[in-house]
């Protein structure tokens, strides 16, 4: 059975809903990019990334295939394609016992799928702060 935190955040990527991501982030969620080095801390910053990646991943060929549970992590495999690339990688989701997601780590391969999805994102966020 899928945890419902997991179960949420499968309805925001399938319905590409940015704006419900004020519920299901905790206040000091924490977001581990595979670009930036340094932990990103808070809602605002998570929620940013996140909105980003939702609009940059979010195209038909984007799945999750695998997924593993524990009682409050996740480990989710995605596949997509982007502009030709074939990119595989993972989510790792931590929430708290009010479901809330308190940790969100994104791992890519391969180093053409970093590289891509860097300048994308780079420039969804840059956009966003106009």
């Amino acid at each position: 059975m899928t945890p419902e935190p997991i179960a949420r955040w499968h309805r925001l990527v399938n319905e590409r809903d940015a704006a419900g991501l004020d519920a299901l982030l905790a206040d000091d969620v924490v977001f581990h990019s595979p670009v930036i080095h340094t932990p990103q801390l808070g809602k605002p910053i998570t929620k940013a990334y996140l909105a980003a990646a939702l609009a940059v991943f979010g195209n038909d060929s984007f799945r999750y295939r695998r997924e593993l549970y524990g009682e409050h992590d996740a480990a989710l495999e995605f596949e997509l394609e982007l502009d030709g690339i074939a990119i595989n990688g993972v989510d790792l989701i931590r929430w708290n016992a009010a479901s809330r997601i308190t940790e969100f780590k994104v791992m890519l391969r391969p180093l053409k799928a970093v590289t891509l999805i860097h300048e994308k994102m780079a420039a969804m966020l840059q956009a966003a702060r106009r």
